[in-house]
């Protein structure tokens, strides 16, 4: 009986069935941790004013409470205020706390550098109002919405720069290629030179008029005093956001949470990254995945029906397969070497040298962007389509292939009409699974394109309007970026968690769309079992 129960394998799928269970429950666990600590980054705590045995002052946000190894309790205050105290977070013992106090008229100023200040409003100093003895906080909470409108200009007059240091880029490769070719005394080279300083000095003027506009908004100052009495003042162009945490409702505190997650999605990140939005990076993902997923899924598809479909089984073709199993398995930096040295310096430093000349030594596809980092891991996720292509079309039973050929199909009409509507849905499976894999890989990134701060977006309103040569952020590099390279860990953690709660959120996304179609295809075809 006892070799009998072994024989059959009973133990074995209850192992199985154990491993599956403990990996789900991590899973779970793992995913529970992110979505707990990610999607209560921006609500609003309330700011607690703490008086010490030592007659000291603390007051920030309770964050978390802990056990000391001393058997003391503890609490951990983001106390803010960086330029004052050079740290953000402080631990104190809960011994030490002789009266804990939640004041309403305290304010959390979100700032352009520094992170966030904790503290009272003095006085709010306007160059063309006079002093006002009013209630301040609504005089600042007016100013700054008065601000965001004059905000308007100066984007205005930033978006013309753009545009006019786009035109002299162009007019200077123009002017490249006239002077390699010998061209300087040409009434064409004189021509462009005459319109690239026509363009030059309206530039000129531009920045003048956007750093006059500056200079009269940094007039506008408010002062502010921390728990201790210490004054800070700030220029209103440095702040983003003022609120008063203990004085707000739910409601309140839920509108300043849809702001924070609406600033998320669409500004830019700020503050070394560890602050602000993270659009640019969350562009920059969907882009590389849609790049790669046009380059790779074809070849793949195509690779996978050659070897199937059309090549003699033999020596070769047995090689090929164990190659394409191999390859599936190398570390995804070997990909990432392999794409710099055969596309950057490779096919990109070529293009150069045939279509670019003039620009030279500058390179322009000679260096790290959005094509050779999709090409990349169009190569990494190549043998996972090409796998579960081989497998789908060898699942579908010979019978259908017979019966197609009898009744006078060629060859390709089997293909094309039969055999691949029918190995549909196991297709899109490894397409799932490459663009999953794509998605998350961040060794290659680094040394083909990705950047900590990208200037300008992968697509834009300039002609060619698709620019496939630019370097691009991506949420993978930033995880890695604030949370291992940020000279600040503690304060860059929420953002960790942000980050990667968006990333989770965008592979969930796309691959809940592939598995739709999957599901469709598999219903329209149901008729393969």
């Amino acid at each position: 009986m006892k070799s009998k129960y072994l024989r059959e394998g009973e133990p074995f799928v209850w192992c199985s069935g154990a491993a599956l269970a403990l990996i789900l429950l991590l899973t779970l666990y793992l995913v529970g941790v992110i979505f707990q600590n990610g999607l209560g980054v921006f609500w609003v705590n309330s700011v607690a004013r703490l008086e010490m045995t030592d007659g000291s002052l603390f007051m920030g946000e309770e964050i978390q409470t802990s056990e000391h190894s001393n058997g003391d309790s503890r609490v951990q205050l983001k106390i803010a205020n960086r330029d004052l105290y050079s740290l953000d977070f402080k631990w104190v013992f809960h011994k030490d706390v002789t009266a804990t106090s939640y004041p309403e008229d305290t304010v959390v100023v979100e700032r352009l550098e520094y992170g966030n200040f904790i503290g009272f409003l003095s006085s709010v100093n306007l160059a063309d109002t006079p002093a006002s003895d009013g209630d301040q906080y609504s005089l600042l909470k007016t100013s700054l919405k008065d601000l965001s409108r004059h905000h308007g200009q100066i984007e205005s007059v930033e978006s013309q720069l753009a545009d006019l240091n786009y035109e002299v880029e162009r007019l200077d490769h123009k002017l490249g290629k006239l002077r390699y070719r010998d061209k300087q005394q040409s009434p064409d080279y004189a021509k462009i030179v005459a319109e690239r300083n026509t363009l030059r000095l309206k530039f000129d003027g531009l920045v003048h008029q956007l750093s006059e506009l500056e200079r009269v908004q940094a007039t506008n100052v408010a002062v502010f005093k921390d728990v201790n009495g210490t004054s800070v003042t700030l220029p209103l162009t440095s702040i983003v956001r003022i609120y008063k945490p203990n004085g707000l409702s739910f409601f309140g505190k839920f509108s300043l949470y849809v702001q924070k997650v609406w600033e998320l999605f669409f500004d830019d990140p700020r503050e070394s990254n560890t602050e602000g939005g993270l659009f640019p990076a969350i562009f920059g993902t969907v882009m590389l995945i849609v790049v790669m997923a046009i380059f790779s899924f074809p070849l793949g598809v195509i690779a996978g029906i050659y070897l199937r479909e059309y090549a003699r089984d033999g020596f070769m073709v047995r090689l090929v397969r164990i190659a394409v199993n191999n390859l599936a398995g190398i570390p995804s930096i070997v990909y990432g070497i392999f794409g710099l040295a055969f596309f950057v310096y490779g096919i990109g430093s070529s293009i150069d040298q045939i279509f670019f000349p003039e620009m030279l030594p500058a390179p322009t596809f000679g260096t790290g962007g959005m094509l050779w980092a999709s090409l990349t891991l169009g190569l990494l996720t190549i043998p996972v389509v090409i796998v579960s292509t081989e497998e789908a079309l060898g699942a579908i039973p010979g019978g259908i292939r017979e019966s197609s050929y009898a009744l006078g199909a060629t060859k390709f009409q089997t293909l094309s009409r039969i055999l691949l509507p029918l190995a549909s849905p196991g297709i899109m499976t490894g397409f799932i699974l490459a663009m999953a894999r794509a998605a998350g890989e961040v060794a290659p990134l680094m040394i083909t394109g990705v950047v900590k701060l990208a200037p300008s977006l992968p697509v834009d309103l300039q002609y060619p309007f698709l620019h496939l040569d630019r370097k691009f952020m991506h949420l993978g590099f930033h995880i890695y970026d604030i949370g291992f390279q940020s000279p600040n860990v503690e304060a860059a953690k929420p953002m960790v968690f942000v980050t990667t709660l968006l990333l989770l959120g965008i592979v969930i996304a796309l691959t809940s769309t592939a598995i739709i179609m999957r599901s469709r295809m598999k219903k329209k075809f149901a008729i393969a079992d």
